[in-house]
């Protein structure tokens, strides 16, 4: 089945496909007037889509419910999952979730997890099983006028994940979720939402991949997080998105009191990416940070960064945004900090890296730093360099070839973001940034 096109009866049709309550249905159409009265955004990177073209939902028939079993999922799609080594990433997790196209296929979590009644399943499933649950949060954090794209999501989603970690549970081994763009003028609309509730602790990667088209894809993804009192969210994604992908995600967390929320994200590929993870720090004594990195080259705009908006007294934030812009690429930080009258004895520390491997690159820093109140301050650190002539030179005369020279330099500059990563995930970023520069 293949849904090509937008209006209220195409929207229905993917609702109908879930077997959705009436509620969601009422969501998705109200969303979609959202979405026609939203103008495109008026900063960042032109966006030239063709809504008309995007296929907005695509599910193979043979696939009739989501597996447990990788023997039960079709051979071709296996094939390609192992090929982009997420089969053998699953060893090292809680738990997994694969989306192909429009839908998840694969979900897997380990039985201790499901005696500690934590929930891990699809937003479909959890609208189901859950729906008083999903139903307090969902599009709350995030609503569905806030900008085209979020009302564009909120009247298409389909797949994503739906995470609950009951109070005063810690899990060992991260989750995962996967998620694939196989065709041609594929959009994909997954929705998150995550809440980890009081005492807790999670950390969740997300991987994204799609091969290279002609004709442009769109993702438009929404993550949705809840961090209760005292508890912890570790939210790390590496996205390698080829050339031709739109990447425009909106994601934003509320952090309770005494809770932290920590956003680990990378931006290697697509033809345009525009994303802002979001701390909004409600609790007194509550801390938001977020680390990113984004990769531009030939073609490719990096536009991304991070927003911090301090409510609660003591509250304390952290940026730190790695950009590298190469073969023509253009990376750029754009960030919002905002201090409120209320949120009394807070900091905040923003520090941008941008290093340019060449005179074709360009980088731009774009800060909005408030403060509005007088207990309370804001750091604003930004630097911009090439590759030191000497560096290379001293290596070179050690007899490493200027290539080799080149990626370590590199590799020394983003020390800070792979720290921040599971081992076998730094070691996939590794092989991404050489296959990059």
């Amino acid at each position: 089945m293949e849904i090509v096109g937008i209006d209220e009866e195409m929207i229905k049709l993917i609702s109908k496909e879930k077997k959705e309550d009436k509620w969601i249905t009422d969501f998705r159409l109200k969303s979609y007037k959202n979405f026609s009265n939203l103008d495109m955004p008026n900063f960042g990177p032109k966006i030239d889509l063709d809504f008309n073209k995007i296929i907005y939902y695509k599910k193979d028939d043979k696939d009739l419910k989501i597996q447990s079993d990788w023997n039960n999922v079709l051979k071709p799609v296996v094939d390609e999952l192992d090929d982009l080594g997420v089969l053998e990433s699953e060893t090292h997790l809680g738990g997994m979730g694969v989306q192909y196209e429009s839908e998840v296929i694969y979900h897997k979590m380990l039985e201790e997890l499901e005696k500690k009644k934590v929930i891990f399943t699809s937003i479909e499933d959890a609208m189901k099983k859950y729906p008083d649950l999903v139903k307090k949060y969902f599009g709350k954090i995030v609503n569905n006028n806030e900008n085209k794209f979020s009302a564009l999501n909120s009247a298409v989603f389909s797949g994503g994940s739906f995470i609950y970690i009951p109070p005063n549970t810690k899990l060992d081994r991260p989750l995962q979720s996967y998620f694939r763009i196989n065709s041609r003028n594929m959009g994909q609309f997954e929705r998150t939402l995550i809440i980890v509730d009081d005492n807790s602790d999670l950390h969740y990667v997300e991987g994204c991949t799609a091969p290279t088209y002609s004709e442009s894809a769109l993702h438009a993804a929404v993550v949705e997080i809840y961090v209760g009192k005292n508890s912890r969210c570790r939210y790390s994604t590496i996205q390698n998105w080829a050339t031709n992908v739109y990447n425009l995600v909106t994601k934003r967390a509320l952090v309770d009191e005494g809770g932290k929320m920590e956003w680990i994200d990378g931006n290697i590929g697509s033809k345009v990416t525009m994303k802002y993870p979001c701390c909004v720090l409600k609790g007194d004594n509550s801390k938001g940070t977020c680390i990113t990195i984004s990769v531009a080259t030939k073609h490719q705009q990096q536009d991304s960064g991070a927003r911090m908006i301090h409510l609660g007294k003591n509250t304390k934030s952290n940026i730190i945004s790695k950009s590298i812009a190469s073969n023509g690429g253009n990376a750029t930080y754009r960030g919002d900090v905002k201090i409120k009258e209320n949120s009394s004895n807070s900091e905040s520390i923003v520090q941008c890296d941008t290093l340019i491997l060449d005179d074709k690159s360009k980088s731009d820093t774009i800060p909005t730093n408030s403060c509005f109140n007088v207990s309370s301050n804001i750091e604003h650190e930004a630097t911009v360099s090439k590759i030191s002539e000497d560096n290379l030179f001293y290596m070179m005369s050690r007899g490493i070839s200027k290539e080799r020279a080149t990626e370590l330099i590199v590799l020394g500059f983003l020390e800070k973001f792979r720290e921040e990563l599971p081992m076998e995930y730094a070691v996939e970023l590794n092989q991404l940034i050489k296959r990059n520069l």
